[in-house]
């Protein structure tokens, strides 16, 4: 899955970009205007993307664009005080105030999509900001602190992978935004509490799982710290005079494990009072907050009765279509979740659970990546020029990671994309089941989708848009494709691969709804998983867990896919013989990321043109 929060550490600066559409990095390069009306919207989008900007420097760093005026920001990291929680939504008021001054009437083709995509992001900001203005973090992830969300899961990986180091300046940096980190961990402590008092407490599993991972970070001794081994080594590398593995570890000792222990010691306090309830029913107005997480994320009015009926006809169907090639092949015996259990313990399926064995693996991977990348262009005219990367996920953060994720190359180009997959235990990660991973991360999933975007000519604001159903379901979308590209020819524990993988984002919005309005319990969501799709509990723990701190997420991907799929169906039956699956692919993909509503509108342009070409 692509990590929506992995541009910034976390706060009220990720709030702001996630909520508004402003979640991702791109390539600089203005749109060109349509008319007065179009150059003076693009004006206003310059001055929104540069007022957010300024107050999150960790953005700038993803982006690449902390040089040149902009070089004081790789000193900084951002403010994550209540105040600043405020301060934010005073700016998406002004912001959406100022957007509404531009006469729509008068804009026409791209230039009233990148409007209405706009204006859509920042009203729903709005309106979820001040009806649920005591959840901190915003709609679709109410705690401030847990197994994913929070600065201690994320700062040392940006650190070490974002934060760029080529000369003294850029080391000296790193040390000032190590320094600041402390400060970071002490304000999402004081909204934690401000939360608490909300009655916003996770359940007690959730800070169990936050706690492992802090106690994992805090336990290494302090010159053997990541944070510190990061930073003296690029400094070494490069040549770069000065003791910083010195200085690194003075910081950790003195200022960041002291704020550490503070988080450790709250959460902690947190403990006596914490239930084992898994969803946010139980949480202040939490119904209503569930349906306005849902409706974010999946930008549909779907209600969580229809999510849970349609998990539940994805499940029917895959189960039936899965079943059919197993039968095929000889595997005939217990359920279809059993056969696949089956599929997960055969040893001929596993790699070595050694460091050895996970390089083949991503090895294997890079193989599987060259060769889709072969066949791209007998699908896709524009086509990504940024390079994709795949590494592991960071030890440090794997017990609580999902199995994949995506994280976007800088707007220079100075960083490729990276694909990272979770090999915390090669045993979750069978053969059989990766092909469709790559595919969702890699190439034709995130990685094709977000370069393409990063690489148009659309103006910032859009190019770095953060919808999660669109987003997330031209990857599952990608899923399909690859198999209708021939990457699963003579490959049928592949097939079953993508069905089962496809089938695992129907089972989603099963448990999410289940947890979250049916009030299931984590163990209830947990067999039903296991039962389904036959993967071991470990994994199933991880994903479930996940879903109880982003309410509404994982739906996204199947209704994103459903959507995808509708549109090119109706593209097909409109347009017959003049159907062209380039063309269809650049509308959607050079669209950049929409709200699907907007996507049905910019499809059905498209049809209408190519109907009279």
């Amino acid at each position: 899955m692509l990590d929506r929060r992995c541009v910034l550490f976390s706060g009220a600066a990720a709030i702001a970009l996630t909520a508004g559409g402003i979640a991702r990095a791109a390539t600089a390069a203005p749109a060109a205007a349509g008319s007065p009306e179009a150059a003076k919207m693009n004006t206003l989008f310059d001055a929104f993307m540069d007022e957010i900007i300024d107050q999150a420097p960790e953005f700038a760093t993803n982006l690449g664009m902390d040089k040149g005026d902009r070089a004081y920001q790789k000193f900084m990291i951002s403010d994550r005080s209540l105040e600043q929680i405020e301060f934010f939504k005073r700016l998406n008021t002004d912001q959406l105030a100022r957007l509404k001054t531009i006469d729509r009437d008068k804009l026409t083709g791209m230039d009233a999509v990148n409007y209405d995509v706009v204006l859509y992001g920042l009203q729903q900001q709005e309106d979820d900001g001040k009806r649920f203005a005591q959840y901190s973090s915003g709609v679709g992830s109410p705690y401030t602190l847990s197994q994913l969300t929070g600065s201690y899961s994320q700062a040392p990986d940006f650190l070490d992978s974002q934060h760029r180091i080529e000369v003294k300046d850029d080391a000296d940096a790193y040390l000032a935004r190590l320094s600041e980190f402390s400060t970071c961990l002490d304000q999402e402590r004081e909204v934690a509490e401000h939360d608490v008092a909300a009655g916003i407490v996770p359940p007690d599993f959730v800070i169990a799982r936050a706690l492992e991972q802090m106690t994992h970070l805090r336990g290494v001794a302090p010159e053997k710290s990541p944070m510190v081994e990061s930073v003296a080594r690029r400094a070494k590398e490069k040549k770069i005079d000065g003791d910083y593995a010195k200085v690194a570890t003075r910081l950790l000792v003195q200022r960041v494990y002291p704020a550490l222990d503070r988080q450790i010691a709250f959460l902690k306090s947190l403990q006596p009072k914490a239930v084992h309830d898994a969803g946010v029913w139980r949480l202040p107005d939490g119904d209503a907050y569930y349906a306005a997480s849902l409706e974010a994320s999946t930008t549909s009015s779907m209600k969580p009765e229809e999510i849970h009926q349609l998990g539940l006809d994805v499940v029917r169907d895959h189960t039936a279509k899965i079943d059919a090639i197993m039968q095929g092949h000889g595997m005939t015996k217990g359920t279809v979740g059993e056969r696949l259990r089956a599929m997960y313990n055969d040893p001929k399926f596993r790699y070595e659970n050694t460091d050895a064995g996970k390089d083949k693996l991503i090895a294997d991977l890079n193989v599987k990546v060259q060769a889709i990348r072969a066949k791209l262009p007998g699908f896709f005219g524009a086509l990504p020029k940024a390079d994709l990367l795949i590494k592991r996920v960071p030890k440090y953060t794997e017990a609580g990671a999902p199995g994949g994720y995506y994280q976007n190359a800088s707007l220079d180009g100075s960083r490729p994309g990276t694909y990272y997959i979770n090999l915390r235990d090669t045993a979750e990660v069978p053969s059989w089941t990766l092909p469709t991973l790559t595919y969702h991360e890699g190439i034709p999933g995130h990685h094709l989708q977000i370069s393409i975007s990063q690489e148009s000519p659309l103006p910032l604001i859009r190019k770095v848009s953060g919808f999660t159903a669109y987003i997330e379901g031209w990857a599952l979308y990608a899923e399909q494709l690859a198999g209708e590209m021939g990457m699963y020819e003579n490959d049928p524990w592949g097939q079953i691969g993508q069905l089962h993988d496809s089938m695992f984002r129907g089972v989603r919005l099963v448990v999410d709804s289940g947890m979250h309005a049916k009030k299931w319990s984590r163990e209830q969501a947990v067999k039903y998983y296991v039962d389904t799709l036959g993967d071991q509990e470990a994994s199933a723990v991880t994903e479930i867990e996940r879903y109880c701190v982003w309410p509404g997420q994982a739906c996204a991907y199947m209704v994103g896919k459903l959507t995808i799929l509708k549109l090119r169906d109706k593209a097909k039956a409109a347009l017959g013989a003049k159907f062209d699956l380039h063309k269809f692919h650049d509308t959607v993909l050079l669209s950049g990321a929409l709200p699907l509503d907007v996507l049905n509108k910019v499809v059905d342009d498209y049809i209408a043109a190519a109907k009279v070409a």
